[in-house]
């Protein structure tokens, strides 16, 4: 017997708690959803991951409280003192996640494969990319009215721009405790676009205004200015908008500028073909594999089983539904005044979920049209909202920062 519980002693068996086993279910479920399901699984499935090694007992892999890191003096322990203390997930959190490095660097891969051809062409579309970040502020305001604090309200909040990597940084930044139920919730309803949309979309929109056709529209009113050199307008985007953006809203050029330097070195050519598919490729993967599995190595029981983690979830769908109707409604009012009549599914891809959310707003158009092919056009609402949940990360960072 008494080499039995020695033995027993040497296993975690003993530390297993109903919390514990909460979190493995939990894990679980989203690998489930990432392999089987096929739900942003190049996030998710190392998020999941994540979420098992924190919740191994004595296993050392869950990320531990900043506090715990604080020594005397207001001087907090390096990076190696870390990883000897708390182990190496800690030190690839400190190193890489606690610092905002990961984030703008995938924004930077982001910026590799986004194509800013479609919003160019639309300008005027664009502008639903900036009304869909309603549901941001919304949220914002009511998360304070329900006790969460100016920061975590704003961290919960931007999971309505509908941007992985933005949630993440806006999370790092102002609320690194809530980064896991936050990271889940984010990536969770990126992964449901394409139930969100069409049934906000059902709710708000007339089935006369799901057979808008935008090919129709332009050729009744054709544009009066088009650009006439489309690659040195790509070539000069970036740099005028990262400008722009510095300028006027700084803190959010760690992703926005790095969006528009990987847009740019694509738009070149040749010459710096090599950088951009880099960016793209190694480096993005790369990135994405860290980033996945420090957030998800934040969410051990004590952080994730809270009311708190309750409110984000519900608060992140609200966010989400509202972002969307609020670019359905801006695009219901412009038709108002228009005789060029949009079909409000552009507004309502006003998300940053790129592409997701114009292939699904294009199906929706082609089940009441066979005809009515609208995805260029949901493009130019689609990649502006990257921008829009871009610049309002960087507004409420300077503001709460």
């Amino acid at each position: 017997m008494d080499i039995l519980s020695e033995l027993f002693n040497m296993t975690a068996l003993g530390e297993i708690t109903w919390q514990t086993l909460i979190m493995w279910a939990i894990s679980f479920v989203l690998l489930y959803l990432g392999i089987k399901k096929g739900y942003e699984p190049l996030l998710l499935i190392p998020i999941a991951f994540g979420v098992l090694l924190a919740n191994f007992p004595g296993g050392q892999m869950g990320v531990v409280d900043p506090e715990l890191i604080e020594l005397e003096g207001h001087r907090y322990m390096n990076l190696f003192e870390i990883a000897h203390e708390y182990g190496i997930m800690n030190y690839l959190y400190y190193s890489l996640i606690k610092t905002g490095l990961l984030p703008p660097v995938i924004f930077m891969g982001v910026g590799v494969l986004t194509d800013f051809g479609p919003m160019l062409r639309n300008l005027k579309l664009a502008l639903f990319g900036a009304a869909a970040q309603i549901g941001i502020f919304t949220i914002l305001l009511g998360a304070i009215a329900v006790g969460f604090t100016p920061k975590e309200a704003a961290s919960l909040g931007i999971i309505g721009g509908a941007d992985g990597p933005t949630a993440i940084y806006t999370t790092i930044k102002l609320a690194p405790h809530l980064l896991g139920p936050i990271a889940i919730a984010a990536y969770s309803y990126m992964a449901l676009v394409p139930v969100i949309v069409p049934l906000v979309s059902k709710l708000f929109i007339s089935k006369k205004e799901f057979t808008i056709n935008m090919k129709q529209m332009e050729k009744q009113y054709p544009a009066k200015v088009q650009i006439k050199n489309m690659k040195a307008a790509k070539i000069i985007f970036p740099i005028a908008l990262g400008t722009l953006a510095a300028v006027l809203v700084p803190s959010s050029v760690p992703l926005l500028g790095m969006l528009l330097f990987g847009n740019l070195i694509k738009e070149i050519g040749s010459s710096t073909s090599r950088l951009a598919d880099a960016a793209q490729g190694p480096i993005m993967n790369t990135a994405t594999i860290f980033l996945g599995l420090t957030v998800g190595a934040t969410m051990t029981a004590e952080v994730f089983l809270s009311a708190k983690t309750l409110g984000i979830i519900v608060g992140g769908f609200v966010a989400f539904a509202i972002s969307i109707t609020g670019g359905i409604f801006a695009v219901k009012l412009v038709n108002t005044f228009s005789k060029k009549k949009i079909n409000p599914l552009i507004g309502a891809t006003g998300l940053s979920a790129v592409p997701m959310a114009s292939r699904v707003a294009n199906e929706l158009a082609l089940k009441y049209d066979k005809k009515n092919h609208i995805l260029q056009y949901c493009m130019a609402s689609n990649i502006s909202g990257v921008i829009g949940s871009a610049v309002a990360a960087g507004v409420l960072i300077s503001f709460l920062m």
